[in-house]
């Protein structure tokens, strides 16, 4: 299965970029995982909720430019469903049992994600309720991915 993650930003902080580094080593095995990065934009302090919605509607559209058509495309939001690892592990399998290929997870920036982007997912995922540094995220996406390649294969991992 290929795997893309497109975000929007780039992981500034060393140990989060080593973190992510060392999940992307251990997938190599299971998935091609590809990252995207696009510029994020500058959020003034105390901007309007109008000033905010156009932050990130032009981060959605770079974002938007990676998009690709035959990918199941998975943003990431607050709003989204939740669910355990063995159902996350249990969604890549249905996946792929249904002969999708390729999958697109979507991390918005330091605002979230505009509407238009969640919009053209196939299915909006939550890994909380709590909300994380979008640098975070990434690498606890990678984890939850590797997590669910070993759940998969029945490697004890997960436990």
């Amino acid at each position: 299965m290929k795997i893309d993650i497109l975000a929007v930003g780039k992981i500034k902080d060393r140990h989060y970029r080593d973190a992510a580094d060392e999940y992307l080593k251990r997938l190599s095995g299971y998935a091609k995982i590809n990252i995207t990065e696009v510029k994020d934009e500058k959020t003034a302090e105390g901007a309007s909720t109008r000033e905010n919605d156009l932050v990130m509607l032009a981060e959605a559209e770079r974002l938007r430019s990676h998009i690709a058509g035959n990918a199941v495309l998975i943003p990431l939001c607050i709003e989204g469903a939740e669910m355990s690892s063995e159902d996350f592990a249990g969604l890549l399998s249905e996946l792929e049992l249904k002969g999708e290929s390729h999958v697109q997870f979507v991390i918005g920036g330091s605002l979230g994600l505009h509407e238009t982007i969640k919009d053209m997912g196939a299915l909006k995922l939550s890994f909380s309720k709590m909300t994380f540094p979008h640098q975070l995220m990434r690498v606890i996406l990678l984890e939850q991915i590797y997590r669910a390649y070993r759940i998969k294969s029945g490697a004890p991992y997960h436990k």
